[in-house]
């Protein structure tokens, strides 16, 4: 089975053509893979397939084998993919996933993609779909008590759960103490997606993230539009920012007139391999 790893900001995935190889097995597949000390190491598995809907179908798998709606790093990594390795010579294409269809555009020069955009339609801000559990109609700048601190979160979804909190000197913050505490409250019957973010400037956020499922990563795309919904609507940013991760610096841009968000940022082929006779998982291998 061949397959490539890319990363984009820090946020690494193993990509697998699933359009002319059978994979059966990928919530086994993704364990294996993920692994930093037996496998690949990434921070999920990426599966690229055919779609009836559009014109790719991704599907993407947490380190643990679970399997997650979106995620936006990933979705822009699969438009580069396509491209670059010549299954299409679309620069605008449709890509379908658990969180619907998204709309993914290649900014190509000299025959390389050097940027990608995602849109990711509007935010989902009804507090029961989010889903938080509360009376409220929307969950904006709410107290949250978590262990030992206070926390005033806003919670959203965009195809996966988010919560966003704004804190002080983010680069300090306890995130291995408060991450896992603020991703299993009570309040979110599916977990969530934890942000905590520090506003640099009305145009510039710099944030960490804990994933649910997966810990804290380098970047996450849905995290950076999560965080710049949140500070729009508390009144602490512009509707376009430049949002800092421990990966780098991708750009978020909310339309005022139709509600849409848009991320751009980079992706980077980093190797391709192919698994070989000998690996721990051959046996009953999840690939044909």
């Amino acid at each position: 089975m061949r397959f490539t790893k890319m990363t984009s900001l820090g946020n690494d995935f193993v990509f697998v053509d699933g359009i002319h190889q059978n994979i059966h097995d990928p919530n086994r597949l993704a364990k294996f893979v993920s692994n930093r000390n037996y496998g690949v190491g990434a921070d999920g598995l990426v599966l690229i397939c055919p779609s009836q809907n559009a014109d790719f179908r991704m599907r993407i798998f947490n380190p643990d084998g679970t399997e997650a709606q979106i995620c936006g790093n990933a979705i822009r990594s699969v438009g580069k993919f396509v491209y670059h390795y010549g299954i299409t010579r679309k620069t605008r294409m449709r890509i379908e996933t658990i969180a619907g269809v998204k709309v993914v555009t290649l900014d190509v020069k000299s025959g390389k993609v050097v940027n990608i955009t995602a849109n990711f339609g509007s935010p989902i801000l009804e507090a029961a779909k989010a889903p938080v559990i509360t009376d409220l109609e929307q969950f904006i700048d709410q107290p949250v008590e978590v262990l030992d601190r206070t926390f005033h979160v806003t919670a959203m979804s965009l195809g996966n759960p988010h919560m966003v909190a704004f804190v002080e000197d983010v680069d300090h913050f306890d995130l291995e103490k408060y991450g896992p505490a603020m991703e299993h409250h009570p309040l979110y019957p599916e977990r969530a997606n934890c942000e905590f973010a520090e506003i640099l400037a009305p145009d510039r956020i710099r944030f960490r993230v804990w994933e649910r499922s997966v810990g804290e990563t380098l970047a996450c795309g849905t995290g950076s539009c999560a965080s710049v919904v949140a500070g729009v609507l508390t009144g602490r940013c512009n509707r376009s920012v430049d949002v800092e991760q421990k990966g780098g610096v991708i750009h978020i841009e909310w339309d005022e007139c139709t509600g849409d968000l848009f991320m751009t940022g980079p992706s980077t082929v980093v190797f391709d391999g192919e698994f070989v006779e000998g690996n721990p998982y051959e046996e009953n291998a999840p690939w044909d």
